[in-house]
């Protein structure tokens, strides 16, 4: 769970923005985009070969 708590001298907009960053590298807004909606066997299976393909492709060009 984030949480940023306010300082004494400390605007609402930098708070917000401590919290978007602390959000982005806890990795929530991928997990939640993730569970948004419900996902078919066949989505998740196209999904994961895509993500495959994907790490195939990195790979090749580092070799």
């Amino acid at each position: 769970m984030t949480q940023v708590i306010l300082g004494e001298n400390e605007t609402i907009e930098s708070a917000l923005r401590r919290f978007k960053r602390q959000v982005s590298q806890a990795g929530i807004f991928p997990d939640m985009k993730k569970h948004r909606h419900h996902e078919t066997p066949i989505e998740k299976r196209k999904r994961k070969q895509m993500a495959l393909q994907k790490q195939r492709k990195r790979r090749s060009r580092y070799q």
